[in-house]
């Protein structure tokens, strides 16, 4: 699923304006198997990733930037595709505004850059990402590679190829080597 993802459009529509986003980053999370996963332990945070899929999991990451996931798997069975970079596509100006940097490059490669640049907050957690005012479009496929590569940011299962980008793309988190 986390694959499936990349190139689709993240889309936010908001009083303040339409912002759009296709990813460009992703990483895989895959719940009780996982011990990097935030569902490696059922907790009142992480219940929403036991579905349904298609669902927004927002969380505090070290306390200060919002983090958003895509829960993937049937209603029961943890899993959670982490988005870590967008490549702007619409409403650069307010991404601009709420990031504070002309740079496009900054405005969303990083997972609280990303969240901070489509107005994404705690309050969108467990949104429906099919039909509410922040959803999924499916991208057409433009013949991009998808790289795998470890993981970043976690300490625990750090060998798993479970980050999954669009080689190439000036817009990721971290470049591949």
């Amino acid at each position: 699923m986390a694959r499936g993802l990349l190139g689709c459009y993240l889309v936010h529509e908001t009083p303040r304006g339409r912002v759009v986003g296709r990813l460009v980053e992703v990483e895989a999370y895959c719940g009780p198997r996982d011990p990097a996963s935030h569902a490696y332990h059922r907790t009142p945070r992480s219940e929403v990733m036991w579905g349904p899929p298609g669902a927004a999991y927002v969380y505090l990451s070290y306390g200060t930037h919002a983090c958003m996931n895509v829960v993937t798997e049937p209603r029961g069975r943890p899993g959670a595709v982490l988005l870590r970079a967008i490549e702007p596509v619409a409403g650069l100006d307010l991404m601009r505004r709420r990031r504070r940097t002309a740079a496009a490059r900054h405005l969303g490669s990083g997972p609280g850059r990303l969240t901070q640049a489509m107005g994404i907050t705690l309050a969108h957690n467990r949104a429906d990402l099919v039909s509410g005012p922040l959803y999924l479009a499916r991208g057409p496929r433009r013949g991009e590679t998808i790289a795998a590569t470890p993981r970043i940011g976690i300490s625990q299962a750090t060998g798993r190829r479970w980050r999954f980008v669009l080689r190439g793309s000036r817009f990721l988190s971290r470049p591949v080597r």
